[in-house]
């Protein structure tokens, strides 16, 4: 019986974790070029309800943004975050999470 129990939270967590619907946003902006920089971008990207995590590439001025289901991000958005930060948006593409995990 437990361990029928132990089962079947462990298939829960599972399921939970491979029907987690988000976007993975990867954003390319122009400056970017030390730890400090990239703090005044993360600063304001934390601002937006739903980012779950940032992770900055600085040698390829690239910014991969996670974010909760529901939540989409906008060039316009992006663009004006990012000029307000000192720095200049190039482009944005979109993964979604899932297809991102390895099998």
């Amino acid at each position: 019986m437990k361990n029928l129990l132990a089962l079947m939270i462990v298939a829960l967590v599972c399921s939970a974790a491979a029907l987690a619907d988000g976007t993975r946003y990867q954003i390319r902006i122009d400056g970017l070029a030390c730890p400090y920089c990239a703090y005044g971008v993360e600063k304001n990207l934390k601002k937006i309800d739903g980012v779950e995590e940032i992770d900055f590439d600085l040698n390829n001025g690239l910014v991969t943004v996670n974010v909760a289901a529901g939540v989409t991000l906008t060039d316009a958005q992006m663009t004006k975050l990012i000029t307000d930060a000192g720095f200049t948006f190039r482009s944005m593409s979109t993964v979604p999470l899932d297809e991102t995990k390895a099998p």
